[in-house]
Parts: C-alpha cells; sequence; structure tokens
C-alpha cells in the first residue's frame, strides 16, 4: 500500500506543479516517474516499476485504444494518404537512421535496423490523449493521424511477431467473423443502462474480450482493444460509452506514464542517445508534413496531424523489450523526452500554425483533398457552429423559424445530419483557410455551440476580423471561459449548466405555481 500511496503522491504533486506552468499533466507524470527512480533507494522503494503499475499501465493503454476505437471511422483509414504516407514514413525512416546508426554508433546492423524501426514509429498513447484532450479525434486532421497511428501499429505487430519468432495461431483467422457479432454486442450496450453496469460493459469488451481475446490467439492486446473500439463506434451509445470509461481511463493512464520514467536511470550514453534523437524530432514532422502535402491536404491539415505524430512511440519500448532488452532504458528516456517536446506543442498547435501559415501555404498542391473543400453558405440566415447536442437543439428550434445553416468538424455527425435533412456541411473552425475563403452572406446571426474554448475563441475572432457586424452568441460551462470569449467578440456568452436551471425553475414555476398566483 506504500508504494501505490508513493506514486499517487508523486504523480499529483509533480502533475499539478507542470499544470501551474502551462503544460499537460501528463508531462508531470513522467517527470514524476524519473523523480521516484532517483529516490527510491531514500524512499525504501524497489527501483523497478512492479507488476502492479506495470498491470495498471496496460489496462490504461487498452482503454485508451478501445476508446479510439469507439470513436474511428473505419473508412478514414482505407485512403491513399494514411496507408501511403504511414507506408512512406516508415520505410524511409528505416532507410535513413539504420545507417547513421550503424556507422555513427558502431552498432551491429541488426541492434541497428531494430533501433530505426523502433524509433520510426510515432506515440498512438500521446497523439490519442492530445487529440482527444482538445476534441480533435474525428476532425478530419485527427482522423488522419490517428488512422496512420494504425498503420503503424499494425507495422508493429508484423515486426514484434517475426523478430520473437512467433507467429498468430490458426483459430486468429476466426477474428475475421467478428462482424458477425455485432449485433449481439449492440444489443448487450443496448441492455446495459446508464449506471455501473454500462462501465462493466465496456470493460469487459476492452480489456477481456478485446484484450485477452486477441492474446490467446496470439494477436496484441492492444490491436484486440482498438478493433472492438471500432466495432461498437457506429452504435448510437458509442459516446456514452466512452465517457463512461473516461475517469477509469485516465487514471490508469497515469501509470503509463509513470512506468515510463521507473523503467530505470539512464547513464550519461543514454542521455547523449535521448538528447539526439530529440534534436531529430524537426525532421520527422517535416516528413511526415511533405508526405501529406503531397497526398492533396491543406497546410493547415497536414501540419497539425504531423505534428500529433511528432514524437517516439511507446510501441517502440514494446518491441526493445523482445528484441533490444539492453536499449530499453535509452529508448525509455528518448520516449519521455519525445513527450516533452511533442505535448506543449500540440497544447499550441492552432496558434503555432497561425503564426506559420504564410510560410507553409506556399507548400500546397494547386488540387484540394476532398474532404477539404471550400463551401458556400448559400442564403442562410443563422450560421450554427458546432452540432453537439447544444447545437443540435438549436438547430431543430430554428429549421422552421427562419434559414439556417449549421458545421461541424466530425464527418459523421455531418453525416447523420444529412440523412436528417438537415442543412450542414463539413468544416473546422480553427481553419485559417476557412475562414479566408468563407463568404457569410446573408448571415445575420452566429450561435458558437463548439466543444472547445480556444475554437470559440478563434471563431469569435475571426468573424469579427473579417468585418461580420451581426450577433455572436455562444455558450460556455464556466463563468471565466465565458469572459474570454466575449473579449474575442461575442455578444453573448450563455453559461449551459446555469442557463438548464433557469429554464427547469421557469418550467416548474409556469405548470405549478403560475395558476395558483393567478
Amino acid at each position: 500500500m506504500l508504494l501505490e500511496a508513493v506514486w499517487i503522491g508523486f504523480a499529483f504533486s509533480i502533475g499539478l506543479l507542470v499544470r501551474v506552468f502551462g503544460l499537460p499533466p501528463l508531462v508531470g507524470y513522467l517527470a514524476a516517474g524519473f523523480a521516484l527512480s532517483v529516490f527510491a533507494a531514500d524512499l525504501g522503494l524497489p527501483v523497478e516499476s512492479g507488476e502492479v503499475l506495470d498491470h495498471v499501465a496496460h489496462l490504461g493503454v487498452l482503454l485508451l485504444l478501445f476508446s479510439v476505437g469507439l470513436k474511428l471511422n473505419l473508412r478514414s483509414l482505407v485512403k491513399v494518404e494514411v496507408i501511403g504516407s504511414g507506408l512512406i514514413h516508415f520505410a524511409v525512416s528505416v532507410m535513413l537512421l539504420a545507417p547513421a546508426l550503424f556507422w555513427v554508433m558502431d552498432v551491429e546492423l541488426y541492434t541497428a535496423v531494430m533501433l530505426a524501426v523502433a524509433l520510426a514509429f510515432s506515440s498512438t498513447v500521446l497523439a490519442a490523449k492530445v487529440l482527444e484532450n482538445k476534441r480533435e479525434l474525428r476532425a478530419f486532421h485527427g482522423r488522419i493521424a490517428i488512422g496512420i497511428l494504425v498503420v503503424q501499429d499494425l507495422i508493429a505487430l508484423v515486426v514484434m511477431s517475426l523478430a520473437s519468432g512467433t507467429t498468430p495461431s490458426p483459430w486468429a483467422l476466426l477474428l475475421f467473423l467478428l462482424p458477425l457479432a455485432r449485433p449481439v454486442l449492440y444489443r448487450l450496450l443496448d441492455v446495459s443502462g446508464h449506471d455501473e453496469l454500462l462501465v462493466l460493459f465496456g470493460l469487459l469488451v476492452a480489456l477481456v474480450v478485446g484484450g485477452y481475446g486477441f492474446e490467446l490467439v496470439g494477436l496484441s492486446s492492444e490491436l484486440g482493444a482498438l478493433v472492438l473500439g471500432a466495432l461498437l463506434a457506429k452504435h448510437r451509445r458509442a459516446g456514452e460509452l466512452s465517457k463512461s470509461l473516461w475517469s477509469i481511463k485516465e487514471f490508469f493512464l497515469v501509470g503509463f506514464f509513470l512506468q515510463i520514467g521507473i523503467g530505470g536511470l539512464p547513464d550519461q550514453q543514454a542521455w547523449l542517445f535521448a538528447v539526439v534523437m530529440t534534436a531529430l524530432l524537426p525532421f520527422k514532422w517535416v516528413l511526415f508534413f511533405a508526405l501529406l502535402v503531397f497526398f492533396k491536404l491543406r497546410a493547415r491539415s497536414a501540419f497539425l496531424s504531423s505534428l500529433s505524430l511528432a514524437n517516439y512511440s511507446e510501441f517502440g519500448l514494446i518491441v526493445a523489450s523482445i528484441v533490444l532488452p539492453e536499449w530499453l532504458v535509452p529508448l525509455a528516456l528518448t520516449a519521455a523526452l519525445s513527450f516533452l517536446f511533442s505535448a506543449p506543442l500540440n497544447r499550441l498547435a492552432h496558434p503555432l500554425y497561425e503564426r506559420l501559415a504564410t510560410r507553409l501555404l506556399p507548400f500546397e498542391r494547386n488540387s484540394r483533398h476532398p474532404d477539404e473543400q471550400p463551401v458556400s453558405l448559400g442564403d442562410a440566415q443563422v450560421l450554427i457552429m458546432g452540432l453537439g447536442r447544444t447545437g443540435t437543439a438549436a438547430y431543430d428550434h430554428l429549421k422552421d423559424k427562419c434559414r439556417v445553416i449549421a458545421l461541424d468538424s466530425d464527418p459523421a455527425r455531418v453525416e447523420m445530419h444529412e440523412q436528417m435533412g438537415h442543412n450542414v456541411f463539413f468544416a473546422d473552425a480553427e481553419d485559417q483557410v476557412f475562414w479566408q475563403s468563407l463568404d457569410l452572406g446573408k448571415v445575420s446571426a452566429v450561435i458558437l455551440t463548439i466543444n472547445d474554448m480556444e475554437a470559440k475563441i478563434i471563431a469569435a475572432r475571426k468573424l469579427r476580423s473579417s468585418g461580420f457586424e451581426g450577433q455572436i452568441v455562444s455558450h460556455s460551462m464556466h463563468s471565466d471561459e465565458a469572459e474570454k470569449i466575449i473579449a474575442a467578440g461575442a455578444d453573448q456568452t450563455y453559461l449551459t449548466m446555469s442557463e438548464a436551471g433557469v429554464g427547469l425553475a421557469e418550467h416548474v414555476y409556469q405548470s405549478a405555481l403560475a395558476p395558483t398566483v393567478r
């Protein structure tokens, strides 16, 4: 119990400290892991992470990948820009890194190749975590990044299988029948209710059916969790299931980041290796950016996707644990430093693009990707930005009263509304090029119901800077955020929960008390 108490204490303290400086808490968890390695002897604790933390970390990764699967559109993976960028980037990275490691570090050719393979991957955990926190998993650039990561993970599974000399069981062929089990899974999800049974259902499918089930047939448990999540992605309650697992997943993921730091204290050579590899991360970003632009993505989408991938992968550690155990500590340190480099940059991704846009736009090709074609608002009077529950309710209320149009950055959600006959289109409110090519036409009011506060601030600011003089109304969950949105140019910001309370009270008064007062 003492060991777990120390882990939690270090993680909370250092996580809170880095958050004060504007960094994501996961950076603090990594630092806490290394701090535990340094002070382990003084605290009377084992240096190794231990079986309990290893298990917790593994569960966190499985639940994260299951959550990614719940938001995954499989059709977005079978695209030339995803498969092409993933495969070409991996091949070029290995071909450049392997000879360099062989000649500079004077290691065996096999070791150099395996190190290059481990360093060619990007972190699924970090990218998914960052994109999820910004609610961008379903945005176009988020889907591209996750698609490339899935391609890389599949490559990693093949590499680990070949390197370890093991092959999947013949029973693994039965997994091609999994889509036939979707009606059963849908039915179980329907009858699971909204409380603890829903959480248990998610844990059962992610950890037992997906994780352990895939391990039994010789495949990766990580792949199993991702696949089972994708099987449930089209269910109407997939979002609710993901939210029900959120806190459990977040807690377990703390164990993953702690585990990286506790893995061992690096020596001077490990530090040198990690620093040099971290210094090469910009080249990793440049190669991804060039490939995505080549496949007709706009500069903004290519920038955001490639920035999510500018890090080193936890799968590299798994590969090293199988074929290069003596390199595990240097690779763990390299991954940790890449997280320290990547996490803050991804947090500032949109403002960074704002500053670099004029330099990046010339690299765009003349043709556009089909998902990024410009749109026209026609004769709409009201524009609703964001089609979550609040935006959908606003649309339903206004659609019979005026000409209304809505946008959302989730293509699956846009498709759903189009099938309902709604006037919607796909666009990202944080896209500078979108604002530059937007003709507001007859729009006299804009309703901001986007989830992300930064997106609402950018939208309000862009609307005012483009000369829009109509009304801008936003919703917000917190009063401090509301003030920032007002300062960016919104006329009014409604606190969602407060307005809901007022609405409930007014309903009760009108239905129960007003008649007696009169």
